[in-house]
Order: C-alpha cells, then sequence, then structure tokens
C-alpha cells in the first residue's frame, strides 16, 4: 500500500481514471457491437448511420488519453472497410 500523501493520491486518481476509461471503451465496443448488427443484416442505410456515430464515438474517446489517436483511426478504417465490402456485394 502507498505512504506518502502524494502516493495515496495517485492510487486514488489511478482507480478513478481506471474506471473512467472502462466505461470510455465499453461505449465504443457497444457501438461497434450494434454496426456489427446492422452489417449482419445486410442494411447499408443503417450500418452506414452507425458507421458514422461509431467514428463520433472513436472519436471522442481518442480526444482523451483513453485510446490514441491511430488506434481510434485504424478501428475506423477496418469497420468502413467492412462496410464498403458489403455495399460493392450489394451492387
Amino acid at each position: 500500500m502507498a505512504h506518502s500523501l502524494q502516493a495515496k493520491k495517485r492510487a486514488k486518481q489511478n482507480v478513478a481514471n481506471r474506471t473512467i476509461n472502462r466505461a470510455r471503451k465499453s461505449r465504443v465496443k457497444t457501438q461497434v457491437k450494434h454496426f456489427e448488427a446492422a452489417l449482419d443484416a445486410g442494411d447499408v442505410e443503417a450500418a452506414t448511420e452507425q458507421l458514422r456515430l461509431v467514428s463520433q464515438k472513436l472519436d471522442k474517446t481518442a480526444s482523451t488519453s483513453t485510446m490514441h489517436k491511430k488506434t481510434a483511426s485504424r478501428k475506423k478504417s477496418r469497420l468502413a472497410k467492412q462496410l464498403n465490402k458489403m455495399k460493392a456485394k450489394k451492387g
């Protein structure tokens, strides 16, 4: 356990930040699940809307220290790739 005041304060901050970061990541994961559900249903319009919402969540999360900018960008790119693949199949 921490002994100094500074270490005790950092321990409290770490717990609080961990809770916040987990909540943010969870929101992103939930949004990705909605996107994937729209893809599985084959609904192009719904999937496009969900991709927009996922991108929004990822950008918001990346603007904090929860997720790196390039990690968010990579995730958005991969999701967009899936959507484009589905659009190509639909013709």
